[in-house]
């Protein structure tokens, strides 16, 4: 509470999180519904956002399109968390050849951009949503391996451990019950982190036509279309353009936040 910046970031997320799961109550208009007769209509009382070209209310999509987002952000997250930290607690508990063969594999994958690996794999799998949740996932995936990884290494020195292990305790048993709890603090605060960079990914997915499909709302979708209206009809990407940069820094600003506050560190 003492952190304005992660309260304001929580208050944010807090927000378009309500958007997106009560969407059909709060969005004015059905996102989909055309009306030729109101094709790129500026910001009024009936359209407090406007209209796109083919007549759509954008307010209405600007909503719905956070479903999309969010989506894309925390199941991506939840892929890279479940294969990551896994493997990356085999690596740093196994040590030697595993923890050698495992880290040279991470170096090659984190050597390539992650957007550029998350576009070429959302390519080979095809366009939907799913796919880029998928492709997105896999690649932050070595983030969570590599950060494992060194947190294991840190924790199994300590004397907790030591005494689990003297005891003759199983290695699955001193990995699972006395190593995992230790390390969720920094898993937590880079999954809220890779929140953000996911949904960055996602947007730049649809811009290119590779995550959710037409005519499904999407917020990359949204600008990918007004950029072609840019001159005509601008309000058609200031909207999911800020709302993009909202939901980013609000979990930029969470993740910070976060950092601090489980730093065992700080007073």
């Amino acid at each position: 509470m003492r952190r304005r910046g992660a309260m304001v970031g929580l208050i944010v997320v807090v927000i378009f999180l309500v958007l997106a799961i009560f969407a059909p109550w709060i969005a004015p208009y059905d996102p989909i519904a055309t009306n030729f007769l109101k094709v790129r209509k500026p910001p009024s009382i009936d359209h407090w956002m406007g209209t796109d070209e083919i007549g759509r209310d954008v307010m209405s999509r600007l909503i719905f399109g956070a479903r999309a987002s969010l989506q894309a952000g925390v199941i991506s997250v939840l892929i890279a968390v479940a294969l990551g930290v896994p493997l990356g607690l085999l690596s740093g508990y196994a040590k030697g050849w595993v923890d050698s063969l495992m880290m040279r594999i991470v170096d090659a994958l984190l050597a390539c951009p992650f957007l550029i690996l998350a576009i070429a794999m959302a390519a080979f799998l095809g366009p939907s949503l799913t796919n880029a949740m998928i492709a997105i996932g896999l690649t932050t995936m070595p983030i969570f391996i590599r950060l494992v990884r060194g947190q294991v290494l840190a924790v199994t020195v300590e004397d907790y451990v030591e005494a689990a292990r003297a005891l003759g305790n199983p290695h699955l048993r001193i990995a699972v019950r006395h190593v995992l709890p230790n390390i969720v603090a920094p898993v937590l605060v880079q999954s809220t982190l890779t929140i953000a960079a996911a949904i960055i990914a996602e947007s730049a997915l649809s811009f290119l036509g590779l995550g959710q499909q037409p005519p499904a709302p999407s917020w990359g979708s949204m600008l990918n279309v007004a950029r072609q209206f840019i001159g005509q009809a601008p309000w058609m990407s200031w909207w999911p353009g800020l709302a993009i940069v909202a939901v980013v820094l609000a979990f930029n600003l969470l993740g910070d936040g976060l950092r601090d506050a489980l730093d065992p560190k700080e007073s």
